[in-house]
């Protein structure tokens, strides 16, 4: 038996893959869960095509098994698209700006010059937030990367010491300029940091001047060398008014502060923005971190830094809600004026998804990219598109907040019903993986014997699913919701 997740989570995603570049992109498209691409092109390739592509895997354990993966697939004949030609588009409007799709890159290493961001257009991302530009002299630190990993999975987080652009500021403009002069179908945006008033307004026209479609207000940078910048400001609301207003006096194009996700709440930065008259908001930046690894220090020495990554995304998920989904802001009108640009964590289009069905009118990519190049772009448009086409629905602004209705507070969540799992004979193979956890972090609820077959007992499971979470082979499901049986 195959988990097919797990198999294709050992494909290196190789570059120039000498498995050959269709086969390539199929195993791409299932490892970012585009599974209607996926079969679309597993169903397309023949038995000698598969043959010579598992004898040229350069894997550095054993080839992954392709030919296993394309029967997994064409199983699943309900993914394959009869209509791909018919795919719906992803235009939508951010801040008055009409863009081609919601992914853009995030202001960060994935976007320092003018050819990197030059690739990145081409490939079909929709625009850029440049790496922050400042007047400031920038010195970076060596090794500024860590990541946390899991089982020998790819990094889950990420950890950076990265600061501003180290390119002399008038350079970082010429570049933006010539970027909108070649691409002027998308989106170019400017990402700035001052030390003053001045500053602030000088780097904001600056933008402008280039011909950038907007302007973002780094206020949450964590790891900056001086105080009063990055996340001190995204920190104290009353500096968050103050900057974006000035800004917002001095240029004509949108303004979109970025927030920090290091202060316990968005609300009271996030009406600062809007009161300042902020088109939009971004969040959230990296969470301040500190990991103790050896190989991350810096002339033996560590500190506090950005974290990001997969791991990050339900923080960040929380903190958009703060702003879509507040009663105090709906009151304010920040979800009828302000869009947001969702950040965190994202690196499939069902992350992406999450963020829209919140609220947000755009997404940023960074750490996903920094870890598997700007083609991750191709499944995430057209898994998006498919998930559309399977709704039957042609604009994407339909699912912008859909999903709001449904969060609630934990006091309001029904507490009268219970779903048990159940489990798939078929697919369990007797690890007894639920047992463990189960017996030593749950309710005891399951035994296992010398058969080998784990067995659920009602009178003890409560329904909290950490059995299903732990199954390596996806053999534990859900049962229908019923009433709990109340106890005498």
């Amino acid at each position: 038996m195959m988990h097919i997740n797990e198999e294709v989570a050992r494909c290196l995603l190789c570059t120039n893959a000498p498995c050959g570049e269709k086969t390539a992109r199929a195993i791409r498209a299932l490892r970012f869960e585009n599974h209607w691409t996926a079969a679309e092109l597993f169903a397309g390739l023949t038995d000698a095509e598969i043959e010579a592509a598992e004898k040229n895997c350069i894997h550095y354990d054993r080839p992954i098994r392709i030919s296993a993966l394309k029967e997994a697939m064409c199983h699943d004949s309900s993914a394959v698209s009869d209509e791909p030609e018919k795919l719906p588009g992803l235009e939508i409007n951010f801040c008055d700006m009409v863009c081609e799709n919601p992914f853009f890159l995030a202001s960060s290493a994935v976007c320092t010059n003018y050819e990197m961001v030059a690739r990145a257009l081409e490939a079909g991302w929709a625009g850029v937030f440049y790496k922050t530009i400042t007047k400031g002299e920038i010195k970076e630190v060596s090794p500024r990367f860590d990541a946390v990993q899991k089982e020998g999975t790819p990094f889950v987080g990420f950890r950076n010491m990265e600061q501003l652009s180290e390119n002399p500021y008038q350079m970082d403009f010429d570049i933006l300029h010539r970027l909108k002069q070649n691409y002027p179908s998308k989106r170019i945006i400017a990402s700035i940091m001052g030390q003053t008033e001045e500053e602030w307004i000088e780097l904001a026209k600056m933008a402008e001047e280039a011909g950038c479609d907007a302007v973002e207000l780094n206020f949450s940078c964590p790891q900056m060398r001086l105080t009063g910048l990055g996340s001190d400001i995204g920190q104290n609301p009353e500096l968050v008014l103050f900057y974006s207003s000035y800004v917002k006096d001095a240029v004509k194009i949108p303004v979109i502060p970025k927030m920090t996700p290091n202060i316990m709440s968005m609300t009271a930065p996030a009406l600062a923005c809007f009161y300042a008259g902020a088109h939009g908001i971004s969040a959230i930046n990296t969470i301040k971190s500190i990991t103790m690894s050896h190989e991350a220090e810096v002339s033996n020495k560590k500190t506090i830094s950005g974290y990001s990554g997969k791991a990050v995304k339900p923080i960040a998920l929380r903190m958009i809600y703060e702003m879509t989904g507040n009663p105090i802001l709906h009151k304010a009108g920040v979800e009828k004026h302000m869009d947001i640009s969702g950040i965190g964590g994202i690196e499939t289009w069902r992350d992406a998804l999450d963020f829209i069905q919140l609220g947000c009118r755009n997404v940023q990519v960074c750490t996903a990219v920094m870890q598997y190049g700007y083609r991750i772009i191709d499944d995430l448009i057209l898994g998006l598109q498919h998930y559309m086409q399977e709704r039957g629905l042609t604009e994407l602004k339909k699912l912008v907040g859909e999903e709001l209705k449904n969060i609630v507070l934990p006091h309001d969540l029904d507490r009268d019903t219970v779903v048990f799992p159940k489990i798939d004979r078929e697919k369990c193979i007797g690890c007894g993986r639920c047992f463990i956890s189960c017996a030593d972090g749950g309710h005891q609820a399951i035994t296992f014997g010398e058969d080998r077959v784990p067995r659920i007992h009602g009178a003890k499971c409560v329904g909290c699913h950490l059995c299903r979470l732990v199954c390596p082979t996806g053999a534990i499901e859900t049962a229908k919701r019923i009433t709990k049986v109340k106890s005498n």
